[in-house]
């Protein structure tokens, strides 16, 4: 079907119109009022004890968080895509879960469980606080951020099949190798893009996290509630304008860190391919991480398994 010209341009006109009102506006509008008085005001609102307390507190929930969605991401990702086993479906859900509860009925359901009378609330006798404490606010933020590597994940395993898998198992291949050397190249991206999402959404989540945190600064407030606190509690709109813009640049730092590893990683996946072929009677082979990243076709799943065993022979 051809479209006419002014229905592209129109179309374009209102996307851009909708981008630049819901997210170019409010942006700018918190950087103008968090700089309205000068960098050196809003660099002292900005390490204040509080900012800097709840900045590292962000870091390292996310810190946590991140390495704990992977592992159990990609395991559930390969369960749900390789597995065949009962309940299947009902893992699906769960882990959908997060999309469509409240992260406020998240932390509800947490008090319920780990607080004092809850169903694990006992484990405060031994002396080690859950709810309104440090544990509390990462069990909040692995829930809301349980799906997205999955999610991410799930669909690449199910695009590149399981022929090069098997074929580097024939080949002597060990589960371990396999996993390092053939599947966990091939999703890279989708698992870059799954832990993206989870670290933008451990920075700003804060429906799950006030519910279960003292809010107590240098204890359990975390940057997205400094910045409510300082709105709500302490009439401080530029500090609060601050903290935001702080959080924002943190959130930004992470993307272009993330984006820089993947440049440099494709970098020396390509310069390993170009030393490969270059091996007198390898010509022909290819990289076994670059074959099998390209989406599994049949034509090159053959030398992406050979170049692999050959690696894993190596190892061996």
């Amino acid at each position: 079907m051809k479209i006419a010209p002014w229905v592209r341009l129109s179309l374009r006109t209102v996307a851009l119109v909708y981008l630049f009102i819901l997210l170019v506006v409010p942006v700018s509008l918190i950087f103008w009022r968090s700089f309205e008085h000068g960098f050196g005001q809003f660099w002292d609102w900005i390490t204040t004890p509080a900012a800097i307390s709840a900045l590292q507190l962000s870091l390292i929930i996310v810190a946590i968080v991140v390495p704990l969605n992977v592992v159990f991401g990609i395991a559930t990702a390969l369960a749900l895509v390789r597995g065949k086993f009962p309940g299947k479906g009902f893992l699906q859900a769960v882990v959908d879960l997060p999309f469509a509860v409240s992260p406020v009925v998240v932390g509800v359901a947490l008090i319920l469980l780990w607080g004092h009378g809850g169903w694990f609330g006992g484990i405060e006798s031994l002396g080690f606080r859950i709810i309104f404490g440090f544990p509390g606010l990462v069990l909040a933020t692995i829930f809301v951020t349980l799906p997205f590597v999955v999610r991410e994940v799930e669909p690449v395993l199910r695009e590149i099949g399981t022929e090069q898998e098997q074929a580097a198992a024939t080949l002597g291949a060990n589960a371990w190798q396999t996993f390092s050397r053939i599947t966990l190249p091939a999703i890279r991206w989708g698992l870059t893009y799954g832990v993206v999402l989870t670290i933008a959404r451990s920075l700003g989540e804060y429906g799950a996290v006030t519910m279960v945190s003292s809010n107590f600064p240098g204890v359990s407030q975390t940057l997205t509630l400094l910045v409510h606190s300082r709105y709500t509690d302490d009439y401080n709109e530029f500090g609060a304008y601050a903290a935001a813009t702080l959080l924002m640049f943190v959130a930004i730092l992470v993307l272009v860190a993330m984006t820089f590893i993947e440049h440099r990683a494709k970098g020396r996946i390509a310069e390993a391919s170009q030393s490969y072929t270059a091996k007198p009677g390898t010509a022909g082979s290819a990289d076994p991480t670059e074959s099998a990243a390209s989406g599994g076709n049949n034509s090159s799943a053959g030398t992406a398994v050979l170049a692999g065993a050959a690696g894993s022979k190596e190892g061996v």
